[in-house]
């Protein structure tokens, strides 16, 4: 089967294209004809050895996959690598029926950002009508998807992004205000587009970002942290918490993969949310499985909106 390979780490030239062995059967497991792969920021953090999980090289990026199981039917699931291929095996846990109305180009949204996103808000945040939340990248694959979801139970979304577009878009998917998310005085910004301090916040970039974005935060307020985008590891200020009685969360969606409740809760809910026109997946650019890299590249240089994907069929 055709799939992309890396053998070493480093830029986006290291996802080249082979042919290798189908996966090798395991209990518990489907193997799933591929469609659709996502591209997510953790495959830019794994091409360049900076994931949270160490992989070993060689090694089959993608996280999350759209295909079909038994002869045709829709599955949309979660797997630990081997995603950019034309099959890959999903543990049956954490593999889900797409439901007709919904499209490939949808479901592929929901499994790894959409669960991201949701429980972001509702697990780690516990979110509430009437809050103030702060969404960064919210033109983006999480940040877009969290935009909506907490519109719609009532918080009010103060949106960050780094064009105008993009800033024009998370307005129209229910931001209340938009940030430049580049801006010096960030803090400034969010405290003035709120009327004062935030009550919840989520946080992607790292570095000046993440300081920035935690000083705009209430006492008792709750930061949430779910990856480093721009490289940079950030120090939290201990003392900052004290003083503010601040909580500052991490988030990893792979802890929840063993959990037999929290990802088909979150999926019913997305997959309803869809179906009733409250959630509206923004489908981004598909490009044929061997251009991998140029999906990487776009990524990282922050261009695309939407869901990036690999489409396996070409």
């Amino acid at each position: 089967m055709r799939a992309i390979v890396m053998r070493e780490f480093g830029g986006p030239d290291v996802l080249r294209l082979e042919d290798v062995p189908e996966p090798a059967p395991r209990g518990g497991h489907s193997l799933v004809q591929v469609t659709l792969a996502g591209v997510n920021y953790a495959d830019v953090h794994v091409r360049g050895d900076s994931y949270l999980a160490p992989v070993e090289l060689p090694y089959i990026p993608g996280n999350e996959v759209v295909g079909t199981v038994d002869g045709g039917r829709r599955v949309v699931g979660l797997c630990r690598g081997g995603g950019y291929a034309e099959r890959a095996l999903l543990h049956r846990r954490v593999t889900w029926d797409v439901p007709d109305a919904i499209s490939d180009e949808q479901a592929v949204a929901l499994a790894l950002q959409g669960n991201s996103a949701w429980h972001l808000l509702f697990t780690v945040l516990r979110i509430t009508k009437g809050e103030t939340l702060v969404v960064p990248a919210a033109a983006g694959g999480v940040g877009s998807l969290a935009v909506q979801l907490a519109a719609h139970a009532g918080a009010r979304v103060i949106g960050l992004a780094g064009s105008a577009e993009k800033r024009e878009l998370a307005a129209e998917l229910g931001a209340e205000a938009v940030i430049d998310s580049h801006a010096d005085d960030l803090t400034e910004r969010i405290l003035d587009a709120a009327g004062g301090p935030v009550d919840a916040a989520l946080e992607m970039t790292g570095g000046a970002t993440f300081t920035r974005t935690l000083a705009a935060v209430a006492p008792r307020g709750r930061l949430a942290v779910y990856g480093f985008a721009g490289g940079d590891l950030a120090n939290v200020p201990t003392r900052d918490l004290m003083e503010r009685s601040l909580t500052v969360s991490g988030f990893w969606l792979p802890q929840l993969y063993a959990d037999r409740t929290a990802l088909p809760t979150s999926m019913r809910a997305l997959f309803d949310a869809v179906a009733d026109g409250t959630l509206k997946p923004l489908t981004g650019a598909a490009y044929p499985l061997g251009e991998a890299a140029r999906a990487h590249h776009d990524l990282a240089a922050r261009t695309p909106t939407g869901k990036l994907a690999l489409d396996v069929t070409r």
